[in-house]
């Protein structure tokens, strides 16, 4: 018997015969894994396996490349900073869907893992959210091998004027160096390159950026699978904040 304890935030929680559910936990140690849990569509079990909800878990398998069972314990519902939040509500749920999508199962990832407790942790911060989780999703692409590197002029080498990004290479390209291309290339606003706050507006212009480059790399890897639709809720969201 194999067996482990972890820490987590459930992503996601669907049935599985009469009384029980597959649970996908993001954990700290052991990346996105799944577990069956027992009895988990009871009233008290269904409140502990909701998105997002942070859970200690235990999982036991026979071997090692079984699905497992998991037991879990509540640690911190973040049920309160979402209810009745449009905002926090579909930042959930697009994190969620997000990672459930993009990372490879079992496979330990502890810097994202922190980023993405930080980033739950704000939910029904309005005022904060929007801009951390574009963060967030540069620190997606960073850590699965798909950084930007939004330094330097990819043509010309220059380090000043850069206004895009360029969906073949992900790095930054200026006014000049796109030339006759400049209408292929992606927007690079300030704030993707860390230059100080933005309103959401200008937010939404860079999330336009990350997204191709979560949709057309992470996403076309894994088989063409379409980006989450809570991704676009959320976008939706950030821009009636505006």
């Amino acid at each position: 018997m194999i067996e482990w304890q972890d820490e987590g935030a459930v992503l996601s929680a669907r049935g599985h015969g009469e009384t029980a559910v597959i649970v996908d936990v993001l954990t700290a140690g052991h990346g996105r894994h799944a577990g069956v849990v027992r009895g988990g569509v009871s009233r008290k079990m269904a409140a502990t396996l909701q998105p997002g909800m942070q859970v200690q878990v235990v999982w036991k398998a026979r071997l090692d490349d079984h699905l497992g069972s998991y037991t879990a314990e509540p640690l911190r519902s973040r049920a309160a900073q979402v209810l009745g939040d449009r905002l926090a509500l579909a930042g959930l749920n697009a994190v969620t869907a997000i990672l459930s999508e993009v990372l490879p199962e079992r496979e330990s990832h502890p810097p994202l893992y922190r980023r993405s407790i930080a980033l739950l942790d704000l939910l029904g911060q309005a005022d904060l959210w929007p801009l951390a989780y574009l963060r967030w999703e540069l620190a997606l692409l960073e850590e699965l091998g798909f950084g930007l590197d939004l330094g330097a002029c990819a043509v010309t080498g220059a380090t000043e004027g850069l206004i895009y990004v360029s969906p073949k290479s992900g790095r930054a390209v200026s006014r000049d160096g796109a030339g006759e291309w400049a209408g292929r290339m992606l927007p690079l606003p300030d704030v993707l390159r860390g230059a100080g706050d933005a309103d959401n507006l200008e937010i939404v212009r860079a999330l336009a950026t990350t997204g191709y480059f979560i949709e057309n790399r992470l996403l076309h890897g894994l088989g063409h699978r379409p980006m989450p639709a809570a991704r676009q809720r959320l976008i939706e969201a950030i821009q009636r904040q505006s």
